[in-house]
């Protein structure tokens, strides 16, 4: 049967905001600066590699890097590449109320349309926390697809809401929590599955307040793992979804950028493997498996 396997770079500029948001280096003019370079330096670097390429990705950029690199992002749109919601200042979802979590999506779709001209169809929620409303949010603003969850690796899937489990209470008799998960219901929003193992950030960004940060991670390592789980993909699967998350933080260094363009050389080599949009890779799910209602 013929490959169809479909790959994607979703870019997270979380620059600044992810400074102000999750990394705790809010206070540290050092950190403020790094963000800066992923703006200003890092995002460039990324653009230039994906034109050398010719192909199209999907950037998932915070309002906060929007408001704050206002030229390198619209370069990043007028080149054709997707812009999807990442938050406003990578806040934590499930540390907010509804209130704000809502008007954070607000104001991310508000300024992603003034850019793109068109309202965002994707998001990827800040540190890939799910709260228990960013799927009703979602489907209310119309988003059609999520890269927050970890269901499935290779295949979209469609979300589903109202899973509910029970926590262990130790003071309490071990029967009043010894009981399984209950599935909720599936919803329309598509999934296209996310994993740490195919984020950059964890092995390869030091960050000062995060007790078991890396930061020093060889690439070659980092390779060799992503390359091993596309071999595996394409020698197991017909039809598969994989996706990387990179953030020019860390990919915009120049030992990161080698090792992509190696990794990017291997995956390309094989017949029936496209690179495309995270939004084409949603309408092509939503074609090959309609929603039974």
């Amino acid at each position: 049967m013929t490959k169809e396997i479909l790959c994607a770079f979703g870019v997270d500029v979380d620059a600044v905001g992810g400074w102000l948001g999750s990394y705790g280096g809010e206070d540290s003019p050092c950190d403020i600066s790094r963000g800066m370079f992923a703006g200003e330096v890092g995002s460039m670097r990324i653009l230039e590699l994906f034109e050398r390429w010719g192909i199209k990705s999907t950037w998932f950029v915070p309002g906060h890097s929007l408001e704050t690199f206002p030229k390198e992002m619209a370069a990043v749109a007028a080149a054709g590449h997707e812009i999807g919601m990442h938050g406003y200042s990578h806040e934590n979802p499930i540390a907010m109320t509804p209130e704000q979590e809502e008007a954070v999506m607000d104001k991310s779709i508000q300024l992603i349309e003034d850019l793109c001209g068109r309202r965002p169809t994707g998001y990827v929620a800040p540190w890939w926390e799910f709260s228990h409303v960013t799927n009703e949010l979602l489907l209310k603003k119309g988003i059609k697809y999520d890269h927050s969850l970890m269901h499935r690796d290779f295949t979209p899937y469609y979300v589903r809401v109202g899973d509910s489990w029970t926590k262990i209470d130790y003071s309490k008799k071990a029967e009043e929590w010894m009981k399984p998960l209950v599935r909720g219901e599936e919803s329309d929003l598509i999934e296209i599955p996310c994993s740490w193992n195919l984020d950059d950030l964890p092995p390869m960004m030091f960050i000062k307040a995060a007790p078991n940060s890396h930061g020093f991670v060889n690439p070659r390592d980092l390779e060799q793992m992503w390359r091993d789980q596309f071999d595996w993909v394409y020698r197991e699967m017909d039809y598969g979804v994989l996706t990387f998350t990179i953030h020019p933080d860390v990919s915009g260094k120049p030992h990161v950028l080698m090792m992509l363009e190696r990794l990017y050389n291997h995956i390309i080599s094989h017949p029936g493997v496209k690179f495309t949009t995270f939004d084409a890779i949603a309408d092509d799910f939503a074609a090959r498996s309609p929603r039974v209602k």
